[in-house]
């Protein structure tokens, strides 16, 4: 009998290697075992079918963010979606709103401060940042296209101090060159193209799978369209692209961001840095489904 590796039956199974060791550590998987520290997998196994969580087919992450978003319903998942995505992508960007300040705004409406001054643009990128969670959950289904990702930076940037601005170009593609710490990105008068040639790559296909959402994100952060709000962008599409593909989105904690920058950084030369990254944040959004008992892959 052939054996074949836990990367090359990932690869033809087209899920993640996480998903093939999860499924041998499980038994799942026909005449798999462990050799060591390695799975050997005969080279004919057969996909483990879905197993069926419960008895009746219950809505899907995204169908529960309509509805509660709809309803107005706090202590949910959509709530904690607000507010900790909102904490930790402004975070990890300078924002020195705490989470309890974050969270305050959110569910009040109104700013706090029970020491320190608050910035005005931090306290203006967490609405605007509410409003484009708002915006992808309303658009998750539609094809991924260059209005929509601008209409994010717009919606994030939107009375900023940025955006009064003139050269800052809220809404659009930079003017002036850019770097992501010493990397240089895509010169401004290349952006456009390089865009266009992105979207069009990824959008070949109707349905993307975990991996190949990350792979859009990092070469979306590698060409760093925008002056400023790459990262907060990104990270949105990422979500949009999640819910649209009924796969369980990513959150990045801003203690894990030298993770997630290191893998952004490397992922020309090892895949792996991100991807395990992304997973390890897809791993603690299943925590939160599981507390809120909503059904996922």
């Amino acid at each position: 009998m052939k054996f074949s590796s836990i990367s090359e039956i990932a690869k033809k199974w087209g899920v993640s290697e996480r998903s093939v060791r999860d499924y041998c550590a499980k038994g799942r998987v026909i005449g798999a075992y462990l050799e060591g520290k390695t799975w050997r997998i005969p080279e004919e196994a057969k996909k483990p079918t879905r197993q069926t969580r419960h008895p009746h087919k219950l809505p899907s992450l995204l169908d529960v963010l309509q509805r509660e978003k709809e309803a107005g319903i706090k202590g949910g998942i959509y709530h904690r979606l607000q507010v900790d995505m909102t904490y930790n992508s402004n975070h990890m960007e300078g924002s020195k709103l705490s989470h309890d300040e974050t969270r305050f705004i959110y569910e009040t409406k109104t700013v706090g401060a029970a020491n320190d001054a608050l910035r005005i643009d931090d306290i203006m990128e967490t609405v605007n940042h509410f409003r484009c969670i708002d915006l992808v959950i309303d658009s998750a289904k539609r094809k991924l296209n260059e209005p929509f990702i601008k209409q994010l930076h717009l919606l994030l940037k939107t009375n900023t101090e940025d955006s009064r601005k003139p050269w800052f170009r809220v809404g659009e593609y930079k003017a002036v060159p850019n770097t992501v710490g010493e990397r240089e990105t895509t010169p401004p008068e290349e952006v456009k193209e390089a865009m266009r040639s992105l979207l069009t790559d990824y959008n070949k296909k109707q349905d993307h799978s975990f991996e190949e959402i990350v792979e859009f994100h990092a070469k979306f952060e590698e060409i760093h369209p925008f002056q400023d709000g790459n990262g907060r962008v990104g990270r949105l599409i990422a979500l949009k692209e999640c819910l649209h593909n009924d796969i369980v989105p990513f959150l990045i904690l801003d203690e894990k961001k030298m993770f997630y920058y290191r893998g952004l950084a490397n992922w020309k030369q090892d895949h792996a840095w991100l991807l395990e990254t992304c997973l390890d944040g897809q791993g603690l959004f299943k925590r939160y489904l599981d507390t809120y008992r909503i059904a996922y892959k």
